[in-house]
């Protein structure tokens, strides 16, 4: 591990100013989130994650530097796909824009928590069963081809057995209450449909987590740098969704060179310990060429049009 415990503490000391920043300043009040401002912050997030990277590179050399890049890269574009069930929850649930944010704010701070227990864990597992290894790239193996597979797939949130559960034990108000989780009417604290969303976001993300922080584990076990690159590539997924939520059908190959990453990962992770291991460069110029060749054919072949049909909203409560 490269990092002493005091570069822990000032990394997540950084972390934890940012969000304040975030929720306490920026958006201290609930409103819709522009594209303009979307976007500066989704440029903001992925130069502080360059400068992060030329810090490693000053600091700990070239090999880090680029195992923090690839990984950044790989999160980065796993973290597309959050999007897709982001915006499908929103607009299957109707939750007003204006609460977005709030929803995407509490759903990432939960996931960064998971996240860091997930990967010491993880750390732990590869230290101590190198053999993990391997079962690691076979599980990103087969989820790449079932994604393959199931690229089409309809998500249906109401038959979530964990949302399901939770509504039996908590009562659900009928509609929204402004941007509030939980409220107390008539003596009975009941939640709201904005939490109901908020905990399959948290389901979704712990979902994602399992594929993302295995396919990074194939770069590098530094957990610093498993940690790092996960933590900037999660901040910034909420001014990604932003910027995206409204072009994400124009994407639908992405889908496709996101399974082709995940399998490519998995045969670098098997690979790792033969005489045939990739190297993390190569490995790095694949990844973008494959995403940037998804996301340029999805434009050159454009979806067609699907006719809409009317739905009526669920009943949460």
């Amino acid at each position: 591990m490269i990092a002493s415990p005091w570069l822990w503490i000032a990394f997540n000391a950084f972390v934890l100013l940012m969000l304040a920043l975030d929720l306490g300043v920026f958006h201290r009040k609930s409103h819709v989130v522009a594209l303009k401002e979307s976007l500066i912050w989704t440029a903001v997030w992925i130069g502080l994650a360059l400068v992060f990277n030329l810090g490693v590179w000053h600091f700990f050399g070239t090999l880090q530097a680029v195992q923090f890049l690839t990984g950044y890269v790989i999160e980065k574009s796993l973290s597309v796909d959050n999007v897709f069930v982001f915006a499908l929850l929103f607009s299957y649930f109707a939750v007003p824009l204006q609460n977005q944010h709030k929803v995407l704010f509490w759903g990432i701070l939960g996931a960064l928590v998971m996240r860091a227990i997930m990967i010491a864990a993880g750390a732990i597992l590869i230290e101590r069963f190198t053999w993990i290894v391997y079962l690691f790239g076979a599980f990103l193996i087969l989820t790449g081809i079932k994604m393959l597979v199931k690229r089409n797939e309809t998500l249906h949130p109401e038959r979530n057995p964990v949302v399901n559960w939770f509504k039996k034990l908590v009562p659900v108000t009928p509609d929204y209450r402004g941007d509030r989780f939980f409220v107390r009417e008539k003596g009975v604290l009941m939640a709201t449909p904005m939490f109901v969303v908020l905990l399959l976001v948290e389901i979704s993300d712990l979902i994602f987590a399992v594929d993302s922080i295995s396919a990074i584990f194939a770069v590098t076990t530094d957990p610093f740098i498993v940690y790092t690159s996960n933590v900037f590539a999660i901040l910034g997924l909420r001014s990604l969704y932003f910027a995206l939520a409204g072009a994400v059908d124009k994407f639908h190959y992405l889908k496709t060179g996101l399974a082709v990453v995940l399998m490519f990962v998995g045969v670098k992770m098997l690979l790792a310990h033969s005489p045939w291991k990739l190297d993390t460069l190569l490995a790095l110029g694949i990844i973008v060429l494959v995403l940037a060749g998804s996301i340029v054919l999805s434009l050159m072949r454009p979806k067609k049009p699907v006719i809409p049909v009317a739905v009526a909203r669920p009943t949460v409560g």
